[in-house]
């Protein structure tokens, strides 16, 4: 990523069960005992030969289905809807045909990649896990958790933030619940959910089924600012009051364009919590972590008990919990604890690489580890088959899991994750029998862990071409494709909405040589144009870039990891139109204020309606750029994302939009009074041509930027 710039479910009915049976649960997850003495759930032996998934013990039969619930519709869902079914003829994970990875080679290879990022970058620590055919290949930690201490990375206890890795475990207890019966792929959502999380139509006529959920095709906006992290542990939610309070906006028909959308995954969870009548921490606990003998991963969090909460990670796991950094010109500075308990089922889980790898040979070896079975053979091919693609050869999503274009042609699955200060990555690659997973415990490490998993597989399966490919297309054709971009991964109203249109926007360009430059977030990007039209292939990396071809200009392309679409934005949405317009305004206003200083008495002979609407604009010049100064600093500040986050809705934007706000009612009513103003009186008591010029300019540049801020969302200061 980056995923350029980051859920929860049943906590509020939770607390009645974990006084019931919820506190032994608590302290067996966090505590995470390893299982009974007759299944020990041995550890892969590290740096050992290579060892088949057939030579692991044999798997244990899946206990018989539950009774349905009563909210499970009695139809069974139709094939087509579901994950492929599980027969005779569905393939157990083999031993990769490929060489395995040499260990030390592998080693020493890692530590030259991992230690210049570390030093690139300035990240404060790192932790990985690479697995194969069975085996831990390499286990490491490099650099420290915590800065007063100097505590380093150990790879089995250091636990790092994983964020959206988190939602692997939701849909793993998801598919558990589909094949027993208790949940259709194909059923909308709200049947499972309780009656104040459900969803409204708003509008829309088809609902939003459970595989929308898993795909991101839901349909919703993606709001992030105030609420997703929290710093005060006391501002954390019950997930379904989180759930029920901050329910975004339904902007489109479900299972059309792919945006990526915490919330729809945290609804997911909530809503296999409510079927199987457990809260989320504690299904994913007895289902999936301590079967899996994954002794240090939970999705509690380290904070201060609350009655109305779950309960909060154990001190002993809490006590290895890797700190957040930010690099600054004085050296790395720990960040404050981000809190996402509210949206747990998304984004709450922490881990070491140690269980990282346990948790990647479950998903190599088909959904059982020591014998123990987490999830079935169907579930497995679900995961490694893709569910939706947007278009033939875009990236798109396996049962919650994403499609990871890789080098040499391979595909795998896997799923990346970011907060605010961590940064992860998860990569399987069935065919190589092998799994990757790479964190970085500082915000500037983003990097690292997207690249390190392709980085591996091009210098061990795959070498780059010497010469990168030519593209197919001239720069005529090229051209075609150029134009700004909007993501659909964003607010779509208020100030929110504002600040997404800015930082979510895309440049594409065309190159002399026949390529685009896709330019998103300040990085740039080229891809080469192919033989089949619309579909764009990275000069230096296995992504593929596909565009909707409608007529002679593409009215959107799909992002080439998969997080959501781009579509085309007109003139009038342009930010250069806006940028142009704020300048001159700028100048205007600035010009406006110095002209009523500086006037003269015989310069100053006007009518009594001309010297109101000259105090009128000269307000409303005031106020511009007071808007202008407050959204510089708002600017300023948010070059620090925890201020955005923390922080929202910040001061310096409210206070900014409300000025705007105020002079653009002022610049509609100085429109209203053109007339009157040419009008004027006597020769000698009435303004000059010219003035009348600069006023009439003046007047129409300020009404045409109040409606660019308008169509914006920046003249909303209540929301």
């Amino acid at each position: 990523m980056t995923l350029r710039v980051s859920s929860a479910a049943a906590f509020a009915a939770a607390f009645i069960a974990l006084w019931s049976w919820g506190g032994p649960e608590a302290r067996a997850q966090d505590a995470s005992p390893p299982p009974a003495a007759s299944e020990p759930p041995a550890e892969p032996v590290l740096n050992s030969a290579p060892r088949p998934y057939n030579s692991l013990r044999p798997r244990r039969t899946r206990p018989a289905a539950r009774p349905v619930a009563a909210a499970t519709p009695a139809t069974p869902a139709p094939a087509a809807a579901q994950a492929p079914a599980p027969t005779a003829a569905t393939p157990a994970p083999v031993l990769a045909a490929a060489a395995p990875l040499p260990g030390p080679q592998l080693e020493a290879f890692v530590d030259g990649v991992v230690r210049r990022a570390m030093s690139r970058d300035h990240i404060a620590g790192v932790t990985l896990s690479v697995v194969q055919n069975g085996q831990v290949v390499l286990k490491k930690g490099y650099g420290f958790a915590n800065l007063d201490q100097r505590r380093p990375v150990d790879p089995d206890k250091t636990l790092f933030r994983v964020a959206s890795i988190s939602k692997t475990f939701t849909w793993i207890a998801l598919m558990n619940e589909i094949e027993a019966g208790r949940m259709r792929l194909d059923g909308p959502v709200n049947l499972y959910l309780p009656e104040p999380l459900q969803l409204k139509d708003q509008g829309k006529k088809t609902p939003v089924r459970l595989q929308d959920l898993m795909t991101h095709t839901g349909g919703f906006e993606d709001r992030a600012l105030g609420q997703l992290f929290e710093r005060d542990p006391n501002r954390v939610r019950p997930l379904n009051d989180y759930l029920r309070q901050e329910r975004p906006r339904r902007v489109r028909e479900p299972g059309l364009l792919p945006s990526y959308s915490n919330y729809g995954a945290a609804l997911a969870g909530a809503a296999v919590a409510n079927v199987v009548g457990k809260p989320y921490e504690q299904l994913v606990s007895e289902e999936i972590i301590l079967p899996a003998g994954m002794t240090h991963t939970t999705f509690r969090e380290a904070r201060p008990w609350n009655d109305r909460l779950p309960a909060p990670m154990n001190e002993a796991l809490a006590a290895e919990l890797s700190d957040g950094f930010s690099w600054t010109p004085m050296g790395w500075k720990t960040r404050p604890r981000e809190f996402m308990g509210q949206i747990a089922p998304a984004a709450s889980a922490s881990s070491t690489a140690g269980d990282m790898a346990r948790y990647m040979t479950l998903l190599l070896n088909g959904g059982t580890l020591n014998g123990r079975t987490i999830f079935s053979p169907k579930t497995a091919l679900a995961f490694r088959t893709p569910m939706y693609r947007p278009a033939p050869e875009a990236a798109g999503w396996n049962a919650g899991f994403m499609d990871i274009a890789l080098p040499g042609g391979r595909r795998g699955f896997g799923h990346g994750g970011a907060t605010l200060y961590f940064h992860s990555n998860l990569v399987i690659v069935p065919d190589l029998g092998l799994g990757i997973f790479v964190s970085a415990n500082t915000d500037s490490g983003a990097n690292l862990p997207a690249t390190l998993p392709s980085t591996i597989i091009e210098h061990f399966y795959a070498d780059a071409p010497a010469v990168p490919p030519a593209s197919t297309l001239t720069y005529d054709q090229a051209r075609a494709y150029e134009g700004d971009y909007l993501t659909t991964r964003r607010a779509y109203g208020g100030l929110e909405g504002f600040t997404n249109r800015i930082i979510g926007r895309a440049a594409v360009r065309a190159t002399p040589d026949g390529r685009l430059s896709i330019i998103e977030g300040g990085v740039g990007a080229l891809f080469n144009g192919t033989d089949r039209p619309g579909v764009f292939k990275a000069v230096d990396s296995p992504l593929t870039l596909v565009f909707d071809q409608n007529g002679d200009r593409p009215s959107r392309f799909y992002a080439a990891r998969g997080w959501s679409t781009y579509e085309r934005i007109g003139f009038f949405r342009s930010a250069s139109l806006l940028t142009w317009t704020a300048a001159i305004a700028g100048l205007a206003s600035a010009a406006t204020i110095l002209g009523a200083m500086v006037r003269n008495r015989r310069e100053a002979r006007q009518t009594p309606v001309q010297a109101r609407a000259s105090q009128m604009q000269t307000m409303q010049a005031v106020l511009w750029l007071i808007s202008a100064a407050c959204m510089g600093v708002f600017a300023a500040k948010a070059t620090d994302q925890t201020n955005v986050f923390f922080g929202w809705p910040s001061g310096w934007l409210l206070s900014g939009s409300a000025c705007a706000l105020v002079a653009a009612v002022l610049s509609v009513l100085t429109l209203g009074a053109l007339p009157m103003v040419w009008r004027g009186g006597r020769r000698v008591d009435s303004w000059s041509g010219w003035r009348k010029v600069a006023f009439t300019f003046t007047a129409l540049l300020f009404v045409f930027l109040a409606v660019l801020l308008g169509l914006w969302g920046y003249l909303l200061p209540w929301s």
